[in-house]
């Protein structure tokens, strides 16, 4: 979050990319402004931080009542670390709070955007599916979808005909490839029925697909055929 805010801030970039990490610890990452704020304001923060701002004597005394209670329980050096931690923040709170409403003004800005990367897996879909609920209770919402190493389709109808065409040629090299196409389309038709309902949900959000590359994308031509897919006009568009 702090290097974000960094980043828009003091670095004259055209384009910022956070590529974040699963959907969970994404979701994480998307939190930890509201997270930090709500911590910083908490009242067991300031409980805990009392003894060492010289607040009010009743006060102080409330929270030397707490910690003894606490340390019973985890140990009054766990407690001691904690509070040494906590002071090393004193004097920063409104610096972090306000750079945190920033963040989270930043993230819900018309200039950014969110692109929601899977692949056509079940599990993928789904988990795409529940950060995009995740991203929609925020009042966030993706621009795009891009679906990652899909299948290629060779024509509509011809997964049937191929199967039939290898019964036909059953037990030649001709009827294996044939065998192999009608799987080929069968999975491609998994695939799409996997992901449209993802993409109507998401609409008019655009979806792009990236089929299957010849090899991982590792250097500057892989990257350049990547983008002849991605720079493609998407199904929505």
């Amino acid at each position: 979050m702090e290097k974000l805010y960094e980043l828009h801030e003091e670095a004259d970039f055209d384009l910022v990319v956070v590529d974040t990490p699963p959907t969970r610890n994404a979701l994480d990452f998307l939190e930890a402004p509201t997270t930090l704020t709500r911590f910083l304001d908490h009242r067991l923060y300031r409980l805990l931080m009392a003894p060492t701002r010289g607040m009010v004597k009743a006060m102080n005394f409330a929270a030397q009542a707490f910690l003894r209670t606490v340390s019973r329980v985890v140990g009054g050096e766990v407690i001691q670390d904690a509070i040494a931690f906590f002071a090393s923040f004193e004097g920063m709170e409104e610096g972090f709070k306000q750079r945190a409403r920033k963040v989270t003004e930043l993230l819900g800005a018309d200039r950014t955007a969110f692109v929601l990367v899977a692949s056509p897996r079940r599990d993928s879909v789904s988990e795409a599916a529940y950060f995009a609920e995740k991203l929609a209770e925020a009042d966030l919402h993706v621009r795009s979808l891009v679906v990652n190493r899909m299948h290629p389709r060779f024509g509509e109808g011809l997964g049937e005909a191929a199967r039939a065409r290898a019964e036909t040629l059953e037990g030649t090299d001709l009827g294996g490839l044939y065998v192999n196409l009608a799987d080929f389309q069968l999975v491609a038709s998994r695939e799409d029925e996997h992901v449209a309902a993802l993409a109507q949900r998401l609409a008019p959000a655009p979806m792009v697909r990236v089929p299957f590359l010849r090899s991982d994308v590792h250097d500057l031509e892989g990257l350049d055929r990547l983008s002849d897919h991605l720079l493609a006009d998407g199904d929505a568009a």
